[in-house]
């Protein structure tokens, strides 16, 4: 029988050794885990550009568009912020020089590349615009507007839609009446010193919604001004807010003065009223009130009314009625002919 067993079986086991006292484990001791520590990468990081850069560095491709601060590309020692103590910040990790606009993109040698593509396109400058009061005579409007940029989280400012016009009450070509009525609508916007109406809009969110509005206000307004209403032509010369010369009782009656000076000089060869005898027959009135005597006789009468009676005005109107009936001879030398023929 022991033939069929093995040898290892035959092997006795080890004795325990005696006097050790085993231990009952009820829990499962808990092993350390094993922190996870990240592999640092190694990174060559290269020198800033700038100190690559030679000498005769061709900036425009260095920098051609606008584009925030970069300090390793910028070759200029520039500092910005503020500190309670020590000088201020430098220009890597700035975040001031990244927030204010900058104009590295538009050094002489960008403008000049500019100018340069750009030059094809130009047209030669109209002849007769070569001065500003030539290109005011032709461009009478004038349009301002802002545009504002500074140091915030938005790029907007309220201000910016603001939008101005300016124009000369002379170039509208108003008579009396469409330019009443539009010092009456346009109120202080009116500048009687310069002759300038100024409007400002600001009433729509988008600076180009205000430049449309600006002029169709001007527009509206020069329309408005050549409307006459029914009640306005039953507005008597008397209820006028002052004298107008055209049109009224007195320019008529020295129409039909000189109408009737002129048939009492008929056939006569000789008179000191020549401005009136060379008029032709049957002379229509608008020909007559083109006479530059009758003209200023006007001018001097409304100045008496609505400048008031002084020493001047007076004196003015004065003048005026002897440059009509005599030749335009001043007050003294008429004087001195009657002090003459009284002698």
């Amino acid at each position: 029988m022991s033939s069929f067993l093995s040898s290892k079986n035959t092997t006795p086991e080890p004795a325990e050794e005696e006097g050790e006292f085993r231990k009952l484990d009820l829990y499962k001791r808990r092993e350390a885990k094993k922190r996870f520590k990240p592999r640092e990468m190694q990174v060559n990081v290269s020198a800033p550009r700038y100190t690559r850069m030679p000498i005769d560095q061709d900036w425009t491709s260095v920098w051609p568009t606008a584009q925030s601060f970069r300090p390793s590309v910028v070759p200029l020692p520039l500092r910005q912020g503020y500190r309670e103590k020590g000088a201020p910040p430098g220009k890597f990790a700035n975040l001031e020089l990244m927030k204010i606009p900058n104009f590295l993109h538009l050094t002489p040698p960008h403008i000049e590349k500019h100018c340069k593509e750009l030059k094809k396109f130009c047209t030669q400058w109209p002849a007769g615009l070569e001065t500003d009061k030539e290109c005011a005579e032709h461009f009478p409007i004038e349009v301002t507007t802002s545009d504002y940029c500074h140091s915030s989280p938005t790029i907007r400012d309220v201000r910016a839609r603001i939008v101005t016009l300016k124009v000369k009450l002379s170039k509208l070509n108003f008579d009396y009446h469409a330019k009443d009525k539009l010092l009456r609508l346009v109120g202080d916007r009116y500048d009687p010193s310069t002759d300038i109406l100024t409007i400002v809009t600001d009433r729509c969110p988008l600076k180009k919604q205000n430049y449309d509005y600006v002029h169709y206000l001007l527009a509206a307004l020069y329309h408005e001004c050549w409307t006459i209403e029914p009640w306005e032509s039953e507005k008597a010369e008397s209820d006028m807010e002052c004298f107008i010369w055209e049109g009224s009782r007195s320019e008529n009656n020295l129409v039909n003065v000189v109408q009737s000076i002129q048939r009492a000089l008929k056939g006569k060869d000789t008179s000191n009223l020549p401005h009136i005898q060379r008029l032709p027959d049957e002379c229509p009135a608008s020909e007559i009130k083109s006479i530059p005597e009758v003209r200023r006789y006007g001018e001097a009468l409304a100045s008496v009314y609505n400048e008031g009676e002084s020493e001047y005005t007076w004196e003015n109107y004065k003048r005026s009625v002897y440059a009509l009936l005599r030749l335009g001879d001043t007050p003294e030398t008429v004087h001195g002919e009657v002090q003459t023929g009284q002698a």
